[in-house]
């Protein structure tokens, strides 16, 4: 039996909702889901899991209609779903009352419900969320019923506000596969429990690859499952670290970083961090970068290679003198301590120039 394994690609969201790329990847999210329609059908997969947070927020009818229509395109996979703490059902959610593709089964319950397939000889365990948090370990205590079917469980939770989880009961419980969801960076326990992780990054903290688990159980008795993780996204978040020094300008880091961006891939998302000593003179122009790519921040970690000698001759009688005394019996290794103490001779400089 074949099957993949997604969750938490909430449709509807608009990362980045103040940058200029932000309707871009809205549709990108939903094209993320086209593409697993068509997946399920090239991989001629049984089985759709989709482990919860489906939707950003509590879906309209006419975009449960919309996902509809691509699940009547596929041609051999079952679809099971459950609602997440994004898209629970609430008192006034569109789930329990729409009609759903005769391939489609949702959990509707709040309690743990299973659905057979015969045609498969699978059963899927699960609930849906009816509330935004649950801090009951309601997976602490879920077992399969059926020993001669394949056992699945539909699982949403990780963390104290939603469904605590112990991992290792958990994998111990007897399933074939446990299909996690709510985490968003994939994350491999077993070839029987895993994170897929969201489809598409949501935000900058989401960096590295996002995608879905293909997987396959065979056998009867002895049942085998193997699983992989595939990278599908269309971009990813990335954080890239410029090492200056002092003979760098303004334009020579515009276009180090112009490199950098096409080594790395145009289409993704960037927070640049400037780091390492800099001319004493200069002062990197952030607004030079943004324009380069599709850059979400900039952070100057750089400080300034200050002459010591020169400034402490200056200063001697002075609080910059003091600090100037302080660098030179620090530990040059210990980087934090002299990068505080540069920057608090940059801030005591320029309160002196004021």
């Amino acid at each position: 039996m074949k099957f993949i394994h997604i969750a938490d690609v909430h449709l509807g969201a608009v990362p980045d909702s103040n940058m200029p790329w932000a309707n871009e990847r809205q549709q990108e999210i939903w094209d993320s889901f086209k593409h697993i329609i068509d997946l399920c059908n090239k991989e001629k997969a049984d089985l759709l899991l989709i482990a919860g947070d489906f939707f950003h927020k509590q879906p309209l009818v006419k975009e449960l209609k919309e996902v509809n229509y691509y699940f009547s395109k596929l041609e051999t996979a079952r679809v099971v779903i459950m609602a997440g703490n994004h898209d629970y059902i609430g008192a006034r959610s569109n789930y329990p009352g729409f009609a759903w593709d005769e391939k489609v089964h949702m959990f509707l319950s709040d309690t743990i419900d299973s659905i057979y397939l015969p045609d498969i000889n699978t059963t899927v365990y699960g609930f849906s969320y009816h509330q935004r948090d649950i801090t009951e370990p309601i997976y602490d205590r879920v077992k399969p019923l059926q020993k001669d079917t394949i056992n699945i469980l539909l699982a949403h939770g990780g963390d104290e506000k939603n469904i605590p989880i112990n991992y290792k009961k958990l994998l111990g419980a007897g399933f074939d596969y446990i299909a996690l969801g709510h985490i968003h960076k994939p994350k491999i326990f077993s070839d029987k429990m895993a994170y897929c992780g969201s489809l598409e990054p949501l935000d900058k903290n989401e960096t590295g690859s996002r995608g879905y688990i293909l997987g396959k159980i065979s056998g009867d008795e002895e049942r085998q499952t193997k699983i992989r993780f595939v990278k599908s996204s269309h971009r990813e978040y990335k954080k890239l670290k410029v090492t200056v020094n002092q003979e760098i300008t303004n334009g020579e880091l515009v276009d180090i970083i112009k490199e950098k961006l096409k080594s790395e891939g145009q289409q993704h998302i960037y927070q640049i961090y400037i780091e390492g000593f800099r001319d004493e003179n200069i002062h990197f122009d952030k607004e030079l970068i943004y324009p380069l790519g599709n850059i979400l921040d900039v952070v100057d970690e750089s400080v300034p290679d200050y002459d010591f000698e020169a400034l402490y001759k200056e200063n001697a009688d002075n609080m910059i003198g003091m600090f100037i005394k302080r660098i030179k019996e620090s530990d040059k290794n210990d980087q934090v301590v002299r990068k505080a103490l540069y920057y608090g001779i940059e801030a005591l400089l320029g309160a002196k120039e004021s």
